[in-house]
């Protein structure tokens, strides 16, 4: 069994110091409040992102995100955009880290007064947690593929509980993660509420037919940086990328499958519900990998070149 967000072991996670609300802890005195609204609720928004060679990719749309999600909901993040770009640099000097870094930044609404569910009970400003980790995907991925297993668990309608909070309410998800493992996968494939393939728990989902790069519509799926950049660099290089409702029926059938997000960039999927996908050649997820990699080595010197004033 394994994930998207899998891994190669780092021993120097085990001594990070990671940010809560402007300090630096070690990862074994870094705790929050059981009071938290968080803990107590999984009221709060968070972010993933990854450090390239000491620059944030995509950190503007990450940020557009984040600070959306937030106004949403109506919780105050406490800073701009400048405080939370200071933090980050604050947590990855404190660790020395430079790249292959992941980091999760989450936002609740902070300490209750009382053990209830009303937002006004929440009085003394967010909670704001950094947690960096050195964090290189494993290489074994990329052959191998994930396998996915279809299962019960849809994501809803956004009057329920809109898929575009990246919200620290996880369960829809974890149900599917869990669905997932008892069919013997490493993730659950989700389907929309119409029946239209989706996303995954984790990741958003991609398939390859004829050349052409199918995705979901994107109306019950996470507005994933990483998704809509594939989308992007398809349009800008003449890959036919379609944002579409389409059913099991074509992803069964696919020349390729992959997912995307943050962690992995694009991780190849090897069979969905046991059915191998294409022949394990791959070559336009490979020319996306390409591209992106490129898109991230242009943000990363943009940014260079911005932060010394050229």
């Amino acid at each position: 069994m394994t994930t998207t967000h899998e891994a190669d072991e780092d021993a120097r996670n085990a001594d990070i110091l990671i940010y809560v609300n402007g300090e630096l802890k070690p990862r074994a005195e870094a705790v929050v409040s059981v009071y938290d609204s968080g803990f107590m609720l999984g009221d709060g928004m968070w972010e993933g992102m990854r450090l390239y060679d000491g620059v944030w990719a995509f950190f503007d749309a990450h940020m557009d995100r984040f600070f959306d999600s937030c106004k949403a909901v109506s919780l105050d993040v406490g800073m701009d955009r400048a405080g939370i770009a200071q933090a980050l640099r604050m947590t990855a000097e404190a660790n020395g880290m430079t790249t292959d870094v992941h980091c999760r930044l989450m936002l609740t609404r902070g300490v209750k007064v009382k053990p209830f569910q009303h937002p006004s009970l929440s009085r003394s400003g967010p909670t704001l947690v950094i947690i960096m980790e050195h964090s290189r995907p494993v290489e074994r991925l990329q052959s191998r593929g994930i396998r996915l297993a279809t299962v019960p668990q849809v994501r809803g309608l956004p009057m329920s509980q809109d898929a575009k909070y990246n919200s620290h309410s996880k369960l829809n998800c974890v149900i599917a993660c869990l669905q997932a493992e008892q069919a013997g996968a490493d993730e659950g494939l989700m389907l929309d509420p119409h029946g239209f393939v989706n996303t995954t728990n984790a990741c958003n989902f991609f398939i390859v037919r004829k050349g052409a790069v199918w995705t979901s519509t994107g109306d019950y799926c996470m507005n994933g940086v990483t998704r809509q950049k594939v989308i992007d660099l398809c349009r800008a290089d003449g890959i036919p990328v379609f944002e579409r409702n389409y059913s099991l029926v074509d992803a069964y059938g696919a020349d390729e499958a992959f997912l995307t997000g943050t962690f992995g960039a694009q991780t190849p999927v090897g069979e969905i519900d046991g059915k191998p996908i294409g022949t394990g050649e791959r070559p336009v997820m490979a020319r996306i990998q390409a591209l992106y990699n490129e898109a991230i080595a242009q943000d990363v010197a943009r940014s260079r070149a911005g932060a010394a004033g050229l």
